[in-house]
């Protein structure tokens, strides 16, 4: 399947960006008739036929839609520190994508050694999971938001805080307190992890305290084994 993201799609017929155009007709030499998919990031999934090969305005028709195409039983929110490496963090939002997350939020703690990202470039590598990965829904990407604004922000479902310190009233481990079904919200700290301060104040807004197990991981690995954990639980 070659899966094109368009998040203004619309149907019946759609003309791809100069982009995807030259990419369809140059690089994997489609021609009329031929089939494609493309998804608006939204759950839509339409199936379509070339109509007009063109490389700079290629014009799709809609032949099939597939609504809600594998949309998961949970909402998944990552809330993670972003590395000072940007390639780490990178690699996170690529293989969180490919497993299944709904909203991710790069977080500013104290202890973080960077503070700003470049929003269109994750945006890039987080659409290009999605479409390699073959999803009909496209995870949104917040602002970078501070540690402070974000625990006191509403949230509808559960909420967890991983860190590595003292637990203020108590930790459980993830894959044992997460239930099937849920919505999630997980922060995950910057390399030097939250502060006792922060962790106080999470739990103080109603975070879980949770432990990802006894091994010691990486910011981007924690993150990626908690996004696991979660979906290993609601495929069981």
């Amino acid at each position: 399947m070659q899966l094109f993201y368009a998040a203004e799609f619309t149907a019946p017929e759609y003309i791809l960006s100069e982009e995807e155009s030259r990419h369809a007709v140059k690089v994997l030499r489609l021609v009329e008739g031929d089939t494609l998919h493309i998804t608006d990031g939204r759950g839509s999934l339409y199936r379509c036929e070339v109509a007009s090969a063109h490389p700079k305005h290629c014009l799709v028709r809609v032949v099939e839609l597939f609504a809600e195409f594998e949309k998961l039983p949970y909402n998944l929110t990552m809330a993670v520190a972003p590395t000072k490496n940007i390639d780490r963090y990178e690699w996170f939002l690529e293989k969180a994508t490919e497993i299944g997350v709904a909203r991710f939020v790069p977080v500013v703690s104290e202890h973080s050694e960077r503070k700003v990202i470049k929003h269109e470039r994750e945006e890039k590598v987080i659409t290009a999971a999605v479409k390699q990965s073959l999803k009909a829904y496209h995870p949104v990407l917040e602002e970078i938001t501070p540690f402070d604004k974000l625990v006191r922000s509403e949230f509808a479902g559960r909420k967890f805080i991983a860190h590595c310190g003292d637990a203020v009233k108590e930790k459980s481990y993830l894959a044992s307190t997460i239930r099937k079904g849920e919505d999630a919200l997980i922060l995950i700290g910057p390399e030097g992890d939250f502060s006792p301060e922060e962790v106080r104040l999470a739990v103080e807004y109603g975070f879980e305290e949770i432990t990802l197990g006894t091994q010691r991981f990486r910011t981007e690995t924690a993150a990626v084994v908690a996004v696991d954990m979660v979906s290993i639980v609601n495929n069981l």
